[in-house]
């Protein structure tokens, strides 16, 4: 028998078993799995009216929301396609995607609304925007009177194949205009059932939406998490304030994070000591943590932690980091740096670090090679990029551009972005290893490395660092502390202090706008040390 594998059996599941059960939790609105199933019957049914039909695409440009959500199955069963917008793109940004993708319909939250405003002219293929929360008079319709107009009854839903699309997630575009990465059904569907065992998702998993759901590690959680019965807690502002009283008020099991947030959640920790008597996993992922993380984490919060590796293209999971059973003799300390790398294959993933001449890098931890991916999670392709496909799918396998190591035991850390790998001298170093020392030191806060031009080593490391509240170090302090951790020619030679690193709306920092800021001002002197 073969049963295409289709993401709206996932809502099936828990109207079935978790009917009655509290599923969506969004500001003081609690909805069950029932009451959630008939909100997505009413979208799909307005949708219809619209006119949209199957392989149209419809976008969505909102936070973590009840809205959000519900979008992911109403519009698949109809079989469109959900476009989800990063919510800290530009006006511009917007224009491209949305004539781009030929998007249809667009769902924009109030406070989100004036970014499309000024551009709405320049869309040439929407014809209906959807406002949720609306407050102002504008021509826009109102979601919640519209949602309401609509039947609650069964959809009679199109007829799909699992390799049929559900989405077009845009990549960040930081080289260029951003690309649409074409995900299936079949792709998510097997993603997740991946995801769910390696994370140990059960019904009695309280999840809070603390990375973007139009982010690559929040995409796929809707699909985990409600195949499973969990109760979802929708968070529109990530902030740590917002983030503990939601552990407090929901006992919160799990959350999905990157690393900077993590850090801002351990300081507020440090700060106010807030009381959370459940036991909590958090799934880091977006670039590699420093190790000091992990300890903090584990012997601090008393939380487990998690590491992940993936990227949009690949659905998006493709390691986890968890100590497997046969490791767990190992010294703590060891476990604990083990946990910060990126891992081992998760099941139906093929994951291999492979260097310039094609071949496996050994299992030395030192030797560096591109992290190429194989799995049922992989992309369909870039939507109409032909060559930008071809260059990313080569012979079977999906070149990441992450570079990275692989251990004694098997354990793949990534090392750098191809693009952010210095070389100094012919010595290849890792930005993520300087970071990671940097963060060791007590004044850091947060620390980002990068490369810059230098006349004898043609670039060296350079350190952007945010120091604590009431804390003072200077450029020698930080050059001679790393220069005690690291061999000498990975230690920083420069240090610009900032107030803030630029950072994605998952959190994940923004190396490029450093570079960009660092060659606006490379006029300055004092900055390079021999």
């Amino acid at each position: 028998m073969n049963v295409p594998l289709l993401l709206t059996q996932f809502l099936d599941r828990a109207v079935s078993l978790y009917g009655s059960k509290k599923a969506i939790i969004c500001d003081d609105r609690v909805f069950t799995y029932k009451e959630l199933n008939e909100r997505v019957n009413k979208l799909s049914h307005g949708l219809k009216a619209l006119g949209v039909k199957k392989g149209d695409r419809v976008a969505y440009l909102a936070p973590n929301t009840l809205e959000m959500l519900e979008g992911f199955y109403g519009i698949f069963q109809l079989g469109a396609i959900m476009v989800p917008l990063n919510i800290r793109l530009k006006p511009d940004d917007y224009v491209f995607i949305l004539n781009h993708s030929e998007t249809k319909v667009l769902f924009v939250d109030q406070d989100l609304y004036q970014l499309i405003v000024p551009v709405k002219e320049q869309l040439k293929t929407v014809e209906k925007i959807i406002v949720h929360y609306k407050e102002d008079d504008s021509e826009e319709t109102d979601y919640d009177q519209w949602l309401e107009s609509q039947s609650e009854q069964s959809f009679k839903r199109e007829i799909l194949d699992e390799n049929d699309l559900c989405s077009l997630l845009y990549t960040s575009g930081t080289t260029g205009s951003p690309k649409g990465v074409m995900l299936t059904h079949r792709n998510n569907y097997l993603h997740a059932l991946s995801a769910m065992h390696h994370l140990r998702v059960q019904d009695q998993d309280v999840l809070l939406h603390v990375l973007p759901m139009f982010h690559v590690n929040g995409w796929g959680s809707p699909f985990y998490y409600t195949a499973n019965g969990a109760t979802q807690v929708c968070l529109r502002k990530a902030s740590p304030e917002h983030i503990f009283e939601a552990l407090q008020k929901h006992q919160v099991s799990i959350m999905h994070m990157a690393p900077t947030v993590l850090n801002s959640l351990l300081q507020h920790f440090e700060k106010s000591q807030p009381q959370i008597e459940q036991s909590v996993r958090v799934v880091i992922a977006g670039s590699a943590p420093p190790p000091a993380f992990v300890t903090r984490v584990e012997k601090e919060l008393g939380w487990e932690f998690l590491q992940v590796y993936g990227m949009t293209e690949s659905s998006p999971l493709s390691t986890v980091s968890a100590i497997r059973s046969h490791l767990r003799d190992l010294p703590i300390e060891e476990q604990y740096r083990m946990k910060a790398k990126a891992g081992y294959p998760m099941i139906s993933c093929e994951v291999k670090v492979m260097n310039e001449d094609g071949q496996e890098v050994a299992q030395n931890g030192t030797e560096i090679g591109e992290v190429v991916v194989r799995s049922n999670g992989v992309m369909k392709g870039y939507w109409k990029n032909e060559e930008a496909t071809m260059e990313a799918i080569r012979d079977g396998w999906l070149h990441t551009g992450d570079m990275a190591t692989v251990d004694v035991y098997g354990n793949i850390d990534i090392v750098d972005r191809k693009k952010d790998i210095i070389i100094s001298g012919g010595e290849n170093i890792s930005s993520i290893e300087i970071e990671g020392v940097l963060y060791d030191h007590p004044s850091v806060l947060e620390a980002a490395v990068i490369a810059v031009p230098h006349e004898k080593w043609g670039e060296t490391p350079h350190a952007f660092v945010v120091l604590r509240e009431n804390q003072h170090a200077s450029e020698q302090e930080m050059i001679a502390f790393t220069r005690e951790k690291l061999a000498h020619f990975k230690a920083i030679t420069g240090v610009t202090f900032i107030e803030a690193l630029p950072k994605t709306a998952s959190g994940k920092i923004q190396k490029i706008h450093l570079r960009n800021d660092y060659w606006e001002e490379s006029g300055r002197e004092g900055r390079f040390v021999n």
